[in-house]
């Protein structure tokens, strides 16, 4: 497979919004709070099992707010259930196996997978692998990008993409294709991660959806709500990219906007998913 994509030093290192941005959590918190019946008209599930998993050094805690508003929309969320997440080490690998193995006995067939951040890589990582048992994936502010091993990475970022289970000896994961639906979600407002990682090569089953907000919000933003409930409606077999009803359009920019402005032309997608 070949390298496309921007590094996950890329993500770890850059800041491209100042940390500042990530006050507006608070008052995205109360939005949601707000909109509550504004998200009840999202499009509503069929009772499909759905694992949500949380950001690097969060819990299940933090993914309450989503979990609640999925499950009110006739979905079945369930958390991880692993404490807090502090990256993929073998046992935790086994576990979060297990926890999907699970699922899909319990749904009697694939599940949709959410992943925040950190537990949006993991995401990937599980639909790498076990594609029989995804049925989709939907990341929300999550670099998706590690480069080869061999590249100049710094001491931290390579231990944190060791912590993450993306890096296995000499061998790298390219997860900006991974061989089921995907929407990745990001902000360019992200105060955490650089928001040109957490994209990926659009195609006929990979999107890109762009919202207003913070990293440490993405999980109880409306906007994002709004998004990850429509994708999880779709009915087996007629995935479409997201349309977001006339009236909501402003809410949603336009994901591709001013991307030479901000990506190198060696970072740039290759091409769309083959599949």
């Amino acid at each position: 497979m070949s390298s496309t994509g921007p590094t996950y030093q890329t993500a770890v290192m850059q800041r491209p919004a100042p940390a500042i941005c990530e006050l507006t959590a608070v008052p995205e918190l109360g939005a949601f709070l707000l909109s509550a019946p504004w998200l009840a008209t999202a499009p509503r599930g069929t009772g499909r099992r759905v694992l949500v998993l949380p950001g690097f050094t969060a819990g299940d805690i933090s993914t309450a707010p989503l979990r609640a508003a999925l499950l009110a929309l006739g979905h079945r969320p369930g958390a991880w259930g692993l404490g807090i997440n502090v990256g993929a080490d073998d046992e935790t690998v086994r576990q979060l196996l297990r926890r999907l193995e699970s699922l899909v006995r319990m749904n009697r067939g694939p599940i949709d997978i959410v992943g925040w951040s950190l537990g949006g890589v993991m995401a990937r990582l599980l639909a790498l692998h076990r594609p029989d048992e995804v049925r989709q994936v939907v990341t929300l502010g999550s670099p998706i990008k590690v480069d080869d091993p061999d590249a100049n990475l710094s001491d931290s970022v390579r231990r944190i993409a060791q912590l993450a289970g993306l890096q296995r000896g000499r061998r790298a994961h390219d997860l900006t294709q991974i061989p089921v639906p995907s929407t990745a979600i990001f902000s360019r407002q992200d105060g955490v991660v650089a928001w040109t990682t957490c994209r990926q090569p659009a195609g006929p089953t990979a999107e890109n959806i762009e919202v207003r907000g913070a990293h440490i919000g993405l999980g109880h933003n409306p906007t994002v709500v709004w998004a990850v409930a429509d994708r999880l409606a779709q009915a087996d077999g007629q995935w479409r990219p997201f349309e977001p009803p006339s009236l909501l359009r402003f809410l949603y920019p336009d994901p591709d906007a001013d991307l030479d402005a901000h990506i190198e032309p060696s970072s740039r997608a290759a091409g769309p998913l083959g599949t």
